[in-house]
């Protein structure tokens, strides 16, 4: 029998362990701050250059390039604009990180020397102003730059790292359309989806967290209202679509009001009603423009056939026929609620905690806001997935707000000015370090 030399056993299991754990916080931390000089100029290209939600092609080229250097297995026109890249670094757990790539259509109103000054004209030839007013250049820095992080520090995490670029975030489309060409079919099926947005009203160096539902579910609902028209002199002999529309929309507050649980949080909101041609003349038809938001596909469901319901008996009161019922259809695709898996959204905090602090990690409430990311943990692989907030306002804007009472612009503001240098590198120290403890779990 051999004699066996424990020593080198001893080291042997000293040096497996070390290379199985994650690196510490401060080297991550150096490799980030010597990095963001590139960093800060890929935020202000996209932030100077943005694009329409489906018009995200020079972005995606760009959002592309980078994985390639990275070299990453890159797949360009996914689903539209979109971009998948693969990084295979031995056996562990699959994680997919996702950044939106689309700007809106808002004219900037920072001031900043580096504003967008970028137009689209429509095909109506209508001139629109773009502005990345929803932070997606931030997540698309952060992205990046974790990916570099990942990459930089390979030797100390294994598995399969797959990072998509989505186009189309603003108009919903974008995950939709990833997922229906087979995200889920021609990858990996990752174990655990991880995204950011960032806050405007949280201090940069932060993060907000919230387990469970954090965006609400969003639908844009059409109504058409029917009636009898004829003329203004004559309304006796008319059944008037613009007093139905009105009884309607003060009608359906009571849904909320009156048929649903206080403690499930719902808004209908009456965006828009058209109807009419001139002052003396009734007319046949109102279009009303609603959208629903709410946190449980049990309380859409009652919505809608609250609407059918009310619109319905609406109508019969006034005399109508019931092929004169109005119409109630969803107009666009339904956002659905974002859903944090409580378990992961337990573990990724607690490794951020781990980073950054307990006190810069922050339970916030949900939000009333859409986001598309939710539906990659509504498909049949039923993926865990998690999108945490990050701060993204300047310590003296904060004190002002906190003193003087100063307005702090929401997202989709035209004078929205993330402070960005510090947010982008506690972004990248968090979902890098979270990542790597991720594949390190045991």
């Amino acid at each position: 029998m051999k004699k066996v030399n424990l020593s080198i056993i001893l080291l042997s299991f000293i040096l497996s362990h070390v290379s199985s754990q994650g690196p510490g916080t401060g080297e991550v931390s150096s490799y980030i701050s010597d990095n963001m000089e590139g960093l800060e100029s890929l935020y202000l290209d996209l932030h100077q250059n943005p694009e329409l939600s489906h018009y995200e092609f020079e972005t995606a080229r760009k959002m592309g390039a980078i994985l390639d250097q990275l070299g990453f297995e890159v797949t360009r026109d996914f689903g539209g604009n979109s971009v998948v890249g693969v990084f295979k670094n031995g056996e562990g757990p699959v994680i997919m990180l996702r950044t939106d790539m689309d700007a809106l259509p808002i004219v900037e109103k920072t001031n900043l020397p580096y504003a967008s000054t970028v137009t689209f004209q429509t095909k109506e030839g209508k001139k629109l102003g773009v502005m990345h007013a929803c932070g997606h250049d931030v997540h698309m820095s952060v992205w990046t730059g974790t990916a570099k992080t990942l990459i930089n520090f390979k030797d100390h995490w294994k598995g399969t790292l797959i990072l998509i670029a989505q186009q189309a975030e603003e108009t919903s489309g974008g995950a939709s359309s990833m997922i229906d060409a087979g995200l889920f079919k021609k990858f990996p099926i990752p174990d655990y989806a991880l995204a950011l947005h960032i806050n405007p009203e949280l201090q940069s160096g932060t993060i907000g967290y919230c387990p469970g539902p954090a965006f609400a579910g969003v639908s844009s609902v059409d109504i058409k209202i029917f009636g009898e028209g004829g003329h203004g002199a004559y309304p006796h002999r008319c059944i008037d679509p613009i007093v139905l529309a009105s009884r309607t929309i003060l009608d359906i507050q009571t849904i909320v009001s009156r048929e649903l649980t206080p403690l499930d949080p719902a808004v209908i909101t009456v965006g828009s009603i058209h109807g009419g041609t001139k002052h003396n003349i009734i007319p046949d038809e109102v279009d009303m423009q609603l959208t629903l938001r709410y946190y449980k596909d049990e309380v859409y469901d009652h919505m809608i056939e609250s609407l059918n319901r009310i619109t319905a008996g609406i109508a019969a009161s006034a005399g109508l026929p019931e092929e004169k019922y109005p119409v109630v259809e969803n107009a666009k695709e339904n956002t659905p609620p974002v859903y944090n898996d409580p378990e992961l959204t337990a573990k990724v905090i607690g490794f951020m905690q781990n980073t950054i602090g307990r006190e810069n990690t922050i339970n916030i409430d949900p939000l009333m806001a859409g986001e598309d990311f939710g539906k990659y943990g509504r498909t049949e692989e039923k993926i865990p997935i998690l999108m945490y907030m990050l701060g993204s306002v300047s310590e003296e804007k904060m004190n002002d707000h906190i003193k003087k009472g100063s307005a702090l612009p929401p997202l989709h503001s035209p004078k929205l000015a993330p402070d960005y240098m510090k947010t982008i590198k506690t972004g990248i120290l968090v979902m890098s370090t979270s990542t790597i403890s991720l594949f390190n779990e045991k």
